[in-house]
């Protein structure tokens, strides 16, 4: 009889094992994602500079093309 409680917890070792790896799975994930969520926030502010500079290089063409040959 002593032989089958052993198995038992045996068996029983395994889903804490699995659940501690799980644990550990989640936590190094969730740095993953707030990584992920800073790079993709520093990657919309970049776009946002640059559609900035690209609205301000547009007005000064505008600007620069307006005026007549002879004023330049």
């Amino acid at each position: 009889m002593h032989a089958p409680s052993q198995q038992v917890r045996a068996h029983a070792a395994v889903p804490s094992v699995t659940g501690a790896l799980r644990a550990v799975e989640a936590l190094l994930l969730r740095g993953g994602q707030r990584t992920a969520r800073r790079n993709a926030w520093t990657s919309v502010l970049e776009d946002r500079r640059r559609a900035r500079a690209r609205v301000e290089a547009q007005h000064v063409l505008e600007a620069a093309a307006s005026r007549a040959p002879s004023e330049t």
